[in-house]
């Protein structure tokens, strides 16, 4: 939308005078209205083993709260998931091997809660360890930080 603006001096204030100066100025339509941006979730990727400096290996991503699940934010940005076995043998996502196993070290908070999929898989494991198929992360809502440990089975 578009105002137009004139400005007269004051001894021009007469109908029959016409505007000295005359501007167009853009005029937004709701001054109201802003952008909402969606709540995300910023993910951090801890390697397996550390390199010939003892640093782990990380890879960093964000994601949309409660949109994708873990291992299709994994597969996406190509972070690694599966061990050899699992790169040949895994279910592709539909939750009945058992091999996309990652740990959360920190953000159990912003994930959704263990499935009857994971209690089954496993119910011998530590509790911050989740198959990567069945995390949800974030529910639409929170925003927050995950850091996740590719294959926590093989910590020493």
């Amino acid at each position: 939308m578009a105002a137009r603006i004139t400005f007269r001096p004051p001894e021009f204030t007469k109908k029959h005078h016409k505007p000295l100066i005359s501007l167009t100025k853009r005029i937004p339509t709701c001054i109201y209205c802003t952008t909402t941006t969606k709540p995300e979730i910023e993910l951090e990727f801890i390697g397996p083993k550390p390199d010939e400096n003892g640093n782990y290996p990380m890879d960093k991503t964000k994601a949309v709260s409660g949109e994708k699940l873990l291992r299709n934010i994994m597969s996406e940005n190509k972070i690694e998931l599966y061990a050899a076995y699992g790169k040949v043998m895994n279910c592709g996502g539909g939750g009945s091997c058992g091999t996309c196993i990652v740990e959360i070290i920190q953000g159990k908070d912003v994930l959704n809660e263990r499935t009857n999929t994971e209690l089954r898989y496993l119910k011998k494991k530590p509790e911050s360890w989740r198959l990567a198929c069945q995390t949800i992360v974030g529910n639409k809502k929170n925003s927050g930080k995950v850091v996740v440990q590719r294959f926590p089975q093989w910590k020493k």
